[in-house]
């Protein structure tokens, strides 16, 4: 059985009990609007407003890389979309930034707590990540201690510098 406060004036928050076999299921409260109302409301834009500065771009990381050696260390910016900075591989650094873009995940997430991980060492490199990218800022941290650290870096190539051995994939 459905019981409704008929009471409530539009606009205003009706009160909504449902029973079942004489006992309670649910209280629940909506807002009871006329119907006109949505009529007259402006429509929604198709695209979303824009989260960049006019002739910046949103896609824009500082890459810091200590300890990796061959002259990989150092500071880099990057831009993407469009592209620029002093990173040395801008093009494929970006496209390997949108492929590892997906609705719902972070692309520089760390790896999960419980993880099982191979107990390899990858050498001294680390790398610190920051600035914003797919309109989220990102402060993430890398280094080669263990494989999932490893794996997790390499997804990263060519952002963060190959460090993997020949041979190896």
């Amino acid at each position: 059985m459905l019981q409704v406060n008929r009471s409530a004036t539009p606009g205003r928050l009706r009160r909504v009990l449902f029973v079942a076999a004489g006992s309670l299921v649910a209280v629940g409260s909506a807002t009871a609007t006329p119907a006109s109302a949505y009529a007259q409301a402006a429509p929604l834009p198709l695209t979303p407003p824009s989260i960049q500065e006019p002739g910046r771009s949103g896609d824009h990381l500082t890459i810091t890389v200590r300890d990796a050696g061959d002259g990989a260390d150092g500071t880099f910016e990057l831009y993407c979309h469009p592209g620029g900075g002093d990173h040395p591989d801008v093009a494929d650094a970006c496209a390997t930034l949108d492929r590892g873009t997906r609705w719902g995940k972070d692309a520089f997430a760390p790896v999960p707590d419980g993880s099982l991980c191979t107990m390899q060492y990858g050498g001294p490199a680390t790398a610190h990540v920051t600035g914003r990218w797919a309109g989220r800022p990102v402060d993430a941290r890398y280094d080669r201690g263990d494989g999932c650290q490893i794996g997790r870096w390499d997804r990263l190539v060519p952002v963060l510098p190959d460090l993997r051995q020949e041979g190896q994939s």
